[in-house]
């Protein structure tokens, strides 16, 4: 509907909105709102007129609304800069982007914003980062699992990396994306050690020492670009070979093992049979040694026994003779079980069954007389006294050799 229309001036009383009644109604409203309503009320019932003194806007009123307003405003804006720090967080002011300090644990107050602003930083929280997989081992990412060994040999290692904050100013200014800083620096340093390691150490025996070097240069590479980030722990996830040659390796390993396992039977076969055969040694040793002092004593003892007996022998000759002789006989004839007896100026020579008598006299039976043999043409008698002297000399020397 146009302002010319001649219907409009009916429908709105006359004439256009009037501009100070908007702005005291405005007004009232605002009243209402801070408590001022009843103020208002006596207001608008004293001054209900039609007249612009009574009825019309006051800009004293619309000066002190808006003044409360602003007060309300700034009163929230100045609250706005309050914020709480835990005990494992802290917090990094900014003023206009540059950073200003950082505050500790507690109750803390800033210039509100848009002057400064609050970065509140977790220093507790671990954070973990995957390399060679996401999510789950079997998520393999091979550009990243996949390295060379110091004996050209391709290995597949997945590992993660736990991490705290050690420096938050340095967390938020030097890094753009720590997470992706973080894995870059663990590959790079895994691959370091892997590449001045052989295969069977990293799959195997070296794995723990493997982690603990790649952290080690880990943590080195982080501090010198002032990343502000701690390395926890890596964990090894998985190591082994690529999927390609995995039945060639199991093989590999199994002959490994196999030669083991028979290095660890013979050296066993050889703890047990060593001792025995060093413990025989030692005992035929002892033996020999023991032998060679007896026949070293004993041969002493002969030695000094000829000498007393040739001492004896250079005084008396005739007697020393005789006893040999006899002591000679004792040991013979104590061995024996028949004795003959030669009659000088006979024909006969006299048999002496010991053997018999010796039995008999146990038995008690009737004793057994010598028996007399036929002699012996002196001829014969010769002979046989020379195989007796013969005899005789073969026993003396083997009673001495016995001593």
């Amino acid at each position: 509907m146009g302002l010319n229309d001649p219907q409009w001036g009916n429908k709105n009383n006359g004439g256009p909105p009037d501009l100070e009644e908007l702005l005291r109604k405005l007004n009232e409203k605002v009243a209402a709102i801070m408590g001022g309503n009843r103020g208002a009320g006596k207001g608008g019932a004293g001054n209900g007129g039609s007249g612009n003194t009574g009825g019309g806007f006051s800009k004293q009123s619309f000066g002190g609304g808006l003044g409360l307003i602003i007060g309300i405003a700034a009163l929230i804006w100045i609250g706005s800069g309050f914020y709480i720090v835990d005990a494992s967080q802290r917090g990094v002011v900014l003023r206009f982007g540059k950073m200003v300090e950082t505050t500790e644990s507690g109750p803390r107050w800033h210039l509100p914003f848009p002057v400064e602003t609050v970065e509140v930083v977790n220093l507790s929280q671990v954070r973990t980062v995957e390399v060679g997989y996401r999510d789950n081992v079997k998520n393999k990412m091979l550009k990243e699992s996949l390295m060379l060994t110091d004996d050209e040999n391709i290995v597949d290692i997945q590992f993660a990396v736990q991490y705290f904050l050690k420096d938050p100013s340095d967390y938020l200014f030097n890094n753009r994306m720590p997470d992706e800083n973080v894995r870059q620096a663990a590959e790079t340093a895994i691959r370091e050690v892997v590449g001045k390691s052989k295969m069977d150490f990293v799959l195997y025996e070296g794995r723990e020492q493997v982690a603990a070097s790649a952290t080690k240069l880990m943590q080195e590479i982080l501090d010198r670009y002032k990343s502000g980030i701690l390395i926890s722990k890596l964990t090894m996830q998985n190591a082994q070979p690529p999927e390609q040659v995995q039945a060639a390796f199991d093989d590999a390993v199994k002959a490994g093992q196999d030669r083991e396992r028979q290095k660890n039977e013979g050296q066993a076969y050889a703890n047990d049979v060593i001792p025995r055969a060093s413990g025989t040694a030692a005992r035929l040793i002892q033996e020999s040694e023991g032998y060679r002092q007896s026949v070293i004593a004993n041969a002493e003892g002969d030695a000094s026994r000829f000498k007393q007996i040739l001492v004896e022998y250079e005084k008396a000759p005739a007697v020393t003779r005789e006893r040999m002789y006899l002591d000679m006989m004792q040991q013979v004839m104590g061995n024996v079980s028949k004795v003959l007896v030669d009659q000088k100026g006979g024909n006969s020579l006299l048999y002496l069954p010991l053997d018999k008598l010796i039995e008999t006299s146990r038995t008690g039976g009737a004793p057994v007389e010598a028996q007399p043999m036929v002699a012996t043409p002196p001829s014969s008698q010769r002979s046989d006294n020379t195989a007796a002297q013969r005899a005789r000399d073969s026993l003396l020397n083997r009673d001495r050799g016995a001593r």
